[in-house]
């Protein structure tokens, strides 16, 4: 019988130190034809090859390999590739989290006197992204409402714009962005189109001409909420003037993390599927509940934008935003009562989750900004997971009687 674990001639001439040895182990040969069903974790930085003319061959890109981890490794590359392909562009690079994949995309793509367009309703610390750093470093930036399509045809026409920077559904309020319409205009007046993806997930709005699509992994990659990671998806050309930025800032995902995402990933259409349904149903209780007001999920028939949403996403999401009457008092007195769901940020895992109005009050923004995204003190979001149904509207219906009782000193 064949020893499995025989390297056989591949292996260099065993060194005869046992020192020497431990450095520089055996090779175990996978056959071609008994491949893993799931690819082996290379947690490795370091690639070596038959030749110095071999490694520098790589890393000038001129032939297929890994150089250094830094740049790629094979377990991120099939994440990047498995991505790119449900998001249905050409090629992805992962980064470390969400937010490191936005300012990785707007250091990359913008310069000292360039101008950014994105929106008040977006996420907060993009907003932040656009007011600190990219400000520092020269880069205007216009914030408009969502919704105002004249006022970002004035602005694109007034002055150039490198970047349209939007997302869709919003953090943490639920609004639709138009994606066909504000990806014309961008796109009609030279800029690029840049769409934070991440509550719609990988398999939507991908028919869209967006150019540049941006995910946290943390949220829906793996459904266990367990790793953190970015993604910047594109096609080639564009991608090919953000990547030398990207590598060059030393953020790459780590293998095991990738690795635990496309794991995760071969049950992301069945819980993406079920946790849209289950959050439809959830939002439908809390329209009907009269503790309740201005309930925000785009499943349901009294959303805003809800026409827009149907014509845009096969699912709605799991994520929830509605106003508990009775303030940001109740909102706590209502998030403590929960015993179904964390309370923590985050969204798409497979437990439910709660940010109660002191988690998801937007401080860098006015009142009157706050008003446009459609938040107030009584502001409250859920993120629906797996559990029971029936099990999740009883703790809901408990958890809001007690929001309704006035604390005693």
């Amino acid at each position: 019988m064949t020893d499995p674990t025989d390297p056989g001639p591949t292996d260099k001439a065993a060194p005869r130190s046992p020192a020497t040895r431990v450095q520089h182990p055996p090779l175990v040969v996978v056959p071609a034809d008994n491949r893993p069903l799931n690819a082996p974790i290379q947690q490795n930085v370091k690639w070596d090859t038959s030749s110095v003319a071999e490694s520098q061959r790589i890393a000038r890109g001129e032939r297929a390999g890994f150089y250094y981890s830094r740049m790629s490794n094979p377990g991120t590359r099939q994440l990047e590739l498995l991505l790119a392909e449900l998001q249905g562009r050409e090629d992805c690079l992962t980064c470390a989290s969400g937010i490191n994949a936005v300012a990785q995309v707007l250091l990359a793509l913008t310069g000292q006197g360039d101008h950014v367009v994105s929106f008040v309703e977006g996420y907060g610390p993009t907003r932040q992204l656009l007011r600190g750093p990219l400000t520092r470093f020269g880069v205007a930036h216009t914030l408009l409402p969502l919704a105002d399509h004249a006022g970002l045809a004035a602005v694109l026409a007034s002055r150039p714009t490198r970047l349209v920077f939007f997302e869709s559904p919003t953090t943490p309020a639920g609004k639709i962005a138009d994606v066909g319409a504000i990806t014309s205009l961008a796109h009609r007046y030279g800029a690029l189109a840049v769409l934070d993806n991440t509550q719609a997930g990988f398999h939507q709005h991908g028919e869209y001409p967006v150019d540049v699509f941006i995910h946290s992994l943390t949220k829906f990659a793996t459904g266990a909420g367990d790793v953190m990671g970015g993604a910047v998806i594109a096609d080639r050309a564009v991608m090919d003037r953000i990547r030398p930025d990207m590598l060059l800032f030393g953020a790459p995902l780590d293998p095991l993390a990738a690795s635990l995402m496309v794991r995760g990933l071969k049950t992301y259409f069945l819980r993406y599927r079920e946790q849209s349904a289950a959050a439809t149903e959830i939002a439908r209780f809390l329209e009907s509940h009269p503790a309740c007001s201005r309930v925000m999920h785009p499943g349901l028939g009294s959303h805003p934008q809800g026409a827009l949403a149907r014509a845009q996403m096969r699912e709605p999401g799991c994520v929830i935003t509605f106003s508990l009457q009775g303030g940001i008092e109740a909102g706590r007195r209502f998030a403590d009562a929960l015993s179904l769901f964390a309370r923590t940020p985050s969204y798409g895992s497979t437990e439910s989750l709660v940010m109660a109005p002191q988690m998801i009050q937007p401080r860098d923004l006015t009142p009157e900004e706050r008003a446009v995204c459609g938040i107030d003190e009584g502001t409250v979001r859920l993120s629906i997971g797996l559990e029971d149904l029936d099990e999740l509207r009883a703790d809901l219906a408990q958890a809001l009687a007690q929001a309704a009782v006035t604390s005693r000193p």
